[in-house]
This record gives C-alpha cells, sequence and structure tokens, in this order.
C-alpha cells in the first residue's frame, strides 16, 4: 500500500471511532464500490451523512468527489474531512444529527 494510502486509512480509522464515540449506537460503513462516492456513510437514528476522508487539506480530489460530495450534502450532510478540519466538520455533524 502507498504511503499516502496509509496516511489517509490511519486517518479513516481514527476517525470512525471518534463517530462512534461522538454517536453511540451509530452505523459507519466504508464506501469503495463507485468511484468518486464519500468514503464513510454515516447513520444515526433517522439521520444519515457522508465523509470523504482526505490525509491532508492538499490532497487530490478524485474523478467526481466534488460532485458527489455536493449531492450528498444537499440530500443531508457530506463534507471532505483532513486532519485539518476534522474537529470543524466533527461540529457540524453534531449541529446536522441533533434532533
Amino acid at each position: 500500500m502507498a504511503r499516502s494510502s496509509r496516511l489517509e486509512s490511519g486517518f479513516q480509522d481514527r476517525l470512525i471511532e471518534s463517530l462512534k464515540a461522538l454517536f453511540p449506537g451509530c452505523m459507519v460503513f466504508k464506501m469503495d464500490q463507485i468511484q468518486g462516492l464519500p468514503d464513510l456513510l454515516i447513520l444515526y437514528g433517522e439521520k444519515w451523512a457522508s465523509l470523504e476522508c482526505k490525509r491532508s487539506a492538499t490532497a487530490k480530489k478524485r474523478p467526481n468527489q466534488d460532485y458527489y460530495v455536493e449531492k450528498m450534502n444537499d440530500m443531508s450532510f457530506s463534507r471532505f474531512v483532513c486532519p485539518e478540519n476534522k474537529e470543524e466538520v466533527l461540529n457540524e455533524l453534531q449541529q446536522a444529527f441533533q434532533p
């Protein structure tokens, strides 16, 4: 596995742990079937969100990623997340998941 993929994977694993701690009982699925779909789908109560993990704020985006993140954000909540904006995104997600 390439170094950048390992870095992103490690960040993603830590992010999943944070999500499960913040949202007890949530379900987190890794989504890698269709190119461009966000990496994670989070189901929490009657709400859902998707997150595209990046190893850094300057990491390149793959084809269709902007499209899917924007489309899914229009439907519910979707963001690009990296170590530099993780806290901000988790705060926004907490607001989105409030009843």
